[in-house]
C-alpha cells in the first residue's frame, strides 16, 4: 500500500509491542491540525479541541483501547485507520476532498 502511493516510513512502531493508550494518542492528536479517521467506508475530519476530545476518541481508538492502525502523521495532518480513498490522496492529489466531516459536531 504505501509503496503504491510513494510512500516512505520515516518512523515505524510496532503497535503489537508498543501500545497507544487513550492519553497518549489525545497527546499526539493535540500535536497536529486535522485528524482524519478512516472507519470501513467513511472518512472523519476532526480539528482537535477539547470540547470534541470525546467524539474523536471514541473514533480513533480500538476496541481493545489503543490507537487504531495505521496512523500517520503527514504535513502536520494524523491520518487514523484503513481507508483506501485517504491513501490514495498522498500521491499528489487531495485525500478526502469530498467525504465526511465531523468537524464541531456536524
Amino acid at each position: 500500500m504505501f509503496e503504491e502511493n510513494n510512500l516512505a516510513i520515516v518512523d515505524r512502531i510496532d503497535a503489537r509491542k508498543q501500545q497507544i493508550d487513550e492519553d497518549a494518542a489525545w497527546k499526539l492528536i493535540q500535536g497536529v491540525s486535522t485528524v482524519v479517521i478512516g472507519k470501513g467506508k467513511n472518512v472523519l475530519t476532526y480539528t482537535p479541541a477539547d470540547n470534541n476530545r470525546e467524539e474523536i476518541m471514541k473514533s480513533a481508538m480500538g476496541r481493545s483501547g489503543n490507537l487504531r492502525a495505521p496512523a500517520i502523521i503527514k504535513d502536520n495532518r494524523l491520518y487514523i485507520g484503513f481507508n483506501d480513498e485517504i491513501y490514495a490522496g498522498f500521491n499528489g492529489t487531495s485525500p478526502v476532498s469530498n467525504r465526511v466531516s465531523a468537524e464541531n459536531g456536524a
